[in-house]
């Protein structure tokens, strides 16, 4: 399956938009934001677990991010609530579930080969730090030679100076309204901007945002290898 697979193409989804797909496992579902590949995939998708719903024991080869918009996620090594942040390196293995139902925003294979940091991060507990201009807050969640993941709360009236993004950038609008000069995205809109590409943000009412950056320098192929998707 390619869908939304070119790297170098601008992409912008409402995902309340898109239908729930059914995954392999029973109770997981999916909206499915871009892919590359089958059950072995590049991916970023929004998951959703009914309760009680269980993936079997799988390795990610070339990681995953996942943030959990609603519920409590859970694997063998612990229990996750809302605004928790997880990275899974590659070569990682897990058994993800949940007990009671959740929804995640997912990232399946988009990691450096070279990224070993595990990373658990719940911003309901974390620092946030000053950004570039006022009004502009910044949670980092990680960091790993040029690709950068945080993320972003704009106070209402925030405005950020036009620039461009090396190496792309990527959000996922989680509360209020981000806009730019080509539009306006409410919470649950995925943006995919390419390499170099430019815009000059800001925001009227106030937002937060799950931003990537850095990880579309160059096109990246699944491989062959057995993996299952969450």
């Amino acid at each position: 399956m390619k869908l939304n697979s070119d790297l170098s193409q601008r992409v912008i989804i409402q995902s309340a938009d898109l239908p729930w797909v059914d995954s392999p496992a029973s109770g997981v579902q999916r909206k499915m934001l871009e892919r590359h590949g089958e059950e072995v995939a590049r991916a970023t998708s929004i998951v959703r677990y009914a309760a009680g719903s269980q993936f079997p024991l799988h390795v990610h080869d070339l990681g995953e991010e996942i943030f959990v918009l609603d519920g409590v996620f859970e694997d063998e090594h612990g229990g996750y609530g809302p605004g928790m942040y997880i990275k899974n390196p590659p070569g990682s293995t897990h058994a993800p579930g949940s007990s009671t139902g959740c929804t995640l925003f997912v990232k399946l294979r988009h990691l450096d080969p070279d990224d070993s940091e595990t990373v658990r991060i719940d911003i309901n507990t974390s620092n946030w730090l000053p950004g570039l201009v006022p009004g502009l807050s910044v949670m980092p969640l990680s960091e790993f030679e040029a690709q950068h993941t945080a993320l972003v709360r704009w106070a209402p009236g925030t405005r950020f100076k036009p620039h461009r993004h090396f190496g792309g950038e990527e959000i996922f609008v989680l509360e209020g309204m981000f806009e730019d000069e080509f539009g306006q995205y409410p919470a649950g809109t995925w943006m995919r901007s390419p390499h170099m590409s430019a815009h000059h943000p800001f925001s009227t009412r106030g937002c937060l945002i799950l931003v990537k950056t850095g990880h579309l320098l160059q096109s990246q192929t699944p491989d062959t290898s057995l993996e299952l998707n969450t």
